[in-house]
């Protein structure tokens, strides 16, 4: 019975190598980045190296008042009430309708914070008054949840007959409507839209 040769298979096809070494990855960031400087050698060599990285003066100040500019520029357009440029809390039409609704009622909540500060200062300059002060505080606050309870509840209502599809609904929307109410009008962000009485 003949031999038979044992050969082993070759694949069908089979990728050339490089012919050389892949290189390590510092040597290729290293050709990527380019020469590396040298460490400045005294305390004035590195100033002078960041004042260089910096530009000149004129630079500096033109750089600066670009900056604020764009501050002030997309300050304006959040107060403003554009979508893009107002806090997560804020954007949505959902949230927008919310305003307008808390900012056309009159809300007695809004006076909690100067009457507070008001019978503060009151206690210090009359302090035999300060158990009828502090009664005056606990009442004002009574009022406060009752009425946060009930704007809460007015503005969930309102929020599902105009957004019925809408998942933002619930305590943490009647909270962002009491948080707002509770703000002095001129202090409001974004600014209200709508003044006191009009229809929504």
């Amino acid at each position: 019975m003949p031999d038979v040769e044992k050969t082993a298979a070759a694949p069908a096809s089979t990728t050339p190598g490089k012919g050389r070494p892949t290189p390590k990855r510092r040597d290729a960031e290293g050709k990527r980045r380019g020469p590396v400087a040298p460490a400045p050698m005294t305390a004035k060599e590195a100033r002078a190296r960041r004042k260089a990285a910096k530009g000149n003066r004129a630079d500096r100040k033109a750089a600066a008042a670009d900056r604020r500019a764009a501050v002030q520029e997309r300050r304006a357009r959040m107060l403003a009430g554009e979508d893009k440029y107002l806090l997560p809390r804020d954007q949505g039409p959902v949230r927008a309708y919310v305003r307008d609704l808390v900012d056309a009622r009159r809300n007695l909540v809004g006076l909690f914070m100067p009457m507070a500060l008001v019978l503060i200062l009151t206690m210090f300059v009359a302090p035999q008054l300060n158990s009828i002060i502090t009664l005056a505080m606990l009442v004002m606050m009574l009022f406060m949840i009752i009425e946060g309870f009930v704007l809460g509840k007015i503005v969930n209502n309102r929020v599902i007959e105009r957004f019925p599809d809408t998942t933002d609904t619930g305590f943490k929307l009647g909270w962002y409507a009491f948080v707002r109410a509770s703000q002095i009008r001129k202090m409001r962000a974004p600014k209200p839209r709508v003044g006191p009485g009009d229809a929504v």
